[in-house]
């Protein structure tokens, strides 16, 4: 069992940065592959970047890539996503989430088996 607790979101202008960390309980965090997901109102949940155990392998959405970066700390439990150059698209709750599978970047929903409870990230034009 893991438990993840997200942070660090808030409001911010366009063009401005956040960095979300989540943190993660028990010992086994590096059993886990990470990712983070967002959801804007009315619409689906989706991936914006995934990592595997030992950060070897990442995989962005393509609307992040080049703003958003995706890290982890195994040694402190925790997965950040660092987002600059913020667009007021980007609005949405963020969610981290880990999946049994550390070697795999997972970039399915489904594919995660444990979900934090979100943190709101509002970007104003």
């Amino acid at each position: 069992q893991v438990q993840l607790v997200e942070s660090g979101g808030g409001l911010v202008q366009a063009g401005g940065s956040l960095r979300l960390s989540c943190a993660a309980s028990g010992r086994t965090f590096s059993s886990y592959g990470m990712g983070w997901f967002r959801q804007a109102p009315g619409k689906e949940r989706e991936l914006v970047a995934a990592l595997s155990w030992n950060s070897g392998t990442k995989r962005y959405a393509d609307f992040v890539k080049g703003r958003f970066t995706i890290s982890r700390s195994n040694a402190k439990n925790t997965v950040y996503l660092q987002m600059n150059s913020l667009k007021p698209e980007d609005t949405a709750v963020y969610y981290c989430a880990a999946a049994r599978d550390p070697y795999a970047v997972r970039i399915k929903i489904d594919e995660y088996n444990y979900w934090g409870q979100g943190t709101q990230v509002t970007v104003s034009s």
